[in-house]
């Protein structure tokens, strides 16, 4: 499921938050994957132990969790802490597929079922740039206004186009969802925004805490805690 969040952050939070990353110190974004990533890979990173790395990763799961429909598409159990990254002069990634278990700081492993991109940049900022994921109905372009953010299975082929203008900034992260399988999440997203329409609606109260209840026991049987 490729799902477009809107609104992710606000205009003055995109504001504040770039004021810090265009003054930041930025590393090889080769540093921060293994040997075959670093063959496709061109563009910069905030480094893994960067202070403004961490406060601004608190801000952006923050956002995340105060916002309703991120947390109806991706039922997030752990979220790997979001890293920062820029593509300027040709800056690219070429296709890969990210890794399927990740390593918190904790020691303990996430499994990486969503992967999430928050843009920082407004398409007229800067040339290329679109993310570009692959999926059994084809390829899909992305590029979304600042502080719009996009969720899609982890497991996709995917990269980045080359920027030949201006400077593609964004942020990025994977989530570990309570309930792992694709079409079971979509499910559960389409029974949530049902709901929320019914009830915006006025429609009849039974038949809204009828359907609450299906959601409820399809997530409590799907669910992996």
């Amino acid at each position: 499921m490729l799902l477009h969040i809107e609104r992710l952050l606000d205009a003055s939070a995109v504001a504040r938050m770039r004021a810090r990353l265009d003054s930041a110190d930025w590393i090889d974004g080769r540093e921060t994957v293994g040997p075959q990533g670093a063959e496709v890979k061109r563009n910069q990173q905030l480094p893994e132990a960067s202070p403004l790395r961490a406060e601004l990763g608190r801000e952006v799961l923050a956002a995340c969790a105060g916002h309703s429909v991120f947390h109806a598409a991706t039922l997030p159990v752990k979220i790997l802490p979001p890293r920062f990254n820029r593509y300027a002069g040709g800056g690219i990634y070429g296709a890969h597929i990210d890794g399927a278990v990740m390593t918190l700081a904790d020691g303990s492993q996430l499994r990486s079922d969503i992967a999430c991109t928050l843009f920082l940049a407004n398409p007229d900022d800067y040339d290329g740039g679109e993310l570009i994921i692959d999926d059994t109905w084809g390829e899909h372009e992305v590029k979304l206004p600042a502080g719009d953010a996009v969720v899609y299975p982890a497991g996709s082929l995917h990269r980045v186009e080359p920027v030949t203008r201006g400077a593609r900034v964004a942020s990025f992260f994977w989530i570990q969802s309570l309930v792992r399988d694709e079409a079971k999440r979509r499910t559960l997203l389409q029974l949530d925004a049902s709901i929320r329409q019914l009830t915006a609606s006025a429609a009849d109260n039974a038949a809204i805490k009828q359907l609450t209840g299906v959601y409820h026991n399809l997530l409590r049987l799907w669910a992996e805690a």
